[in-house]
């Protein structure tokens, strides 16, 4: 048994009071980075005063570039001695951020990942499969590790491997599985190919949906195609990894562990907090990790609070799921857009297929925005009237959605390219 009622069900001003130690200890261990020790010096702040969540507004932000900055040692707080391992993302500018953990470290964060999977029902008795990436990515390892907290059978499969995947997910009798929402729905068709049922031939009860933002309507897609229910998680590698927040069997938010984080979603031009159900950008400290303390660090990831108690019993605070990014909208005849947006719609559609992508292009100094969409085999073999009554249908809700008409176009199934990762959803080729 994994369900740590005591902490999981805390008080609230029990939680403030342990979130307020950690704070302390946190600031211990911030003046011991050459990053934040000199960023106290520059803003003439005493670490020591900060002692509880409120007082941490006054540090200013971290952001990415900032990790960058202080590649590779900046904010490092113990000697390499105490390290037993770092993860690292890169980005497009090449310079990785590097995340160091001491043993402690990644105890604690396995511990967060046993509590999120006994919670959404991952048992002893279960054959876990984990189709995302090992290694420097912290998906792999993360979700490993707290499946063989809970004792649970785990096949560190990875990534890819199609074939394979099923192969394993048959004979094995595969119960939960780990994967991306995106390559979910592609998996979810190369199944029927080799003459299987997702839902008759396979075990599957539990899907883990991580590592890209993803609408309600693609789980419920994901559910229906498998037969299973699919719980999102939320992580990312500068808090650890997964485990930072997620969805109990309620599906109704994600619980953000706060004697872990902090939480602040704010205004991303203001900086100002956000009142619940006001959409905002997810700020988080890390208070229970000694080798890389991050304070108040900008995640780029939109979410609004989620304000009443759970009917779970759970009292740790819930967000949204992510709404999307402020550096994937893009700048559409003056309206900005978010590629969730397109999605929700398009998997709201029983028509649609599970590939489709967004276009713009700028042709004689105008922007042009195309969609394109798979659809199932079957509607290329009726009426072409009824084809074309689906896509006026499709782009009246894309204009309702983003206040913008783009064309839409509708393709056969395996047209568009596929991957087996993160999907690319928009090609902008306005600046190339």
């Amino acid at each position: 048994m994994y369900w740590e009622k005591d902490i999981e069900t805390i008080n609230r001003d029990d939680l403030k009071k342990l979130q307020s130690e950690r704070i302390k200890k946190t600031m211990v261990q911030a003046k011991k980075t050459s990053y934040y020790r000199d960023l106290f010096q520059e803003q003439h702040i005493d670490p020591d005063t900060i002692q509880t969540p409120e007082d941490l507004r006054m540090i200013p932000p971290t952001t990415k570039e900032n990790l960058r900055s202080g590649f590779p040692f900046g904010f490092l707080a113990t000697s390499l001695d105490e390290v037993v391992r770092l993860h690292s993302s890169s980005g497009t500018t090449g310079t990785p951020t590097v995340i160091y953990h001491t043993a402690e470290d990644l105890v604690n964060w396995t511990n967060l990942l046993a509590r999120s999977l006994y919670m959404v029902g991952m048992r002893k008795s279960d054959t876990f499969q984990n189709m995302m990436s090992y290694g420097l990515f912290t998906g792999g390892l993360g979700m490993h590790y707290g499946g063989e907290k809970i004792g649970a059978l785990v096949i560190p499969i990875g990534a890819g491997n199609s074939k394979r995947q099923i192969w394993f997910l048959k004979n094995f009798k595969t119960t939960v599985i780990h994967i991306i929402p995106s390559y979910a729905l592609l998996l979810s068709n190369l199944i029927k190919n080799e003459d299987l049922d997702p839902k008759k031939d396979l075990n599957l009860r539990i899907i883990l949906l991580g590592a890209e933002p993803h609408s309600e309507e693609t789980r419920k897609r994901v559910e229906e195609l498998y037969g299973a229910k699919a719980f999102n998680s939320y992580g990312l590698s500068e808090m650890n990894g997964p485990g930072v927040a997620f969805e109990c069997p309620f599906q109704n938010g994600s619980h953000l562990w706060e004697d872990a984080y902090v939480l602040e979603i704010l205004n991303p031009k203001t900086m100002e907090p956000c009142a619940p159900g006001e959409l905002g950008e997810i700020v988080l400290t890390s208070i229970d990790r000694k080798a890389t303390p991050i304070i108040r660090y900008q995640t780029k990831d939109l979410a609004y609070l989620i304000d009443g108690p759970c009917p779970c019993g759970r009292t740790h605070s819930r967000i949204s799921r992510i709404q999307g990014r402020t550096d994937d909208m893009f700048i559409y005849h003056g309206v900005n857009i978010f590629p969730i947006q397109v999605e929700k719609v398009l998997m709201n559609n029983p028509e649609v297929g599970s590939n489709y992508r967004i276009v713009l292009e700028r042709q004689d100094y105008r922007d042009t925005m195309k969609v394109e969409v798979e659809i199932k085999s079957e509607l290329f073999f009726g009426e072409l009237q009824k084809l074309e009554r689906l896509r006026e249908r499709i782009q009246a809700e894309l204009r309702s959605e983003t206040l913008v008409t783009p064309e839409v176009a509708l393709l056969e199934p395996e047209t568009l390219p596929t991957s087996e990762g993160k999907a690319q959803r928009v090609f902008d080729n306005r600046q190339l």
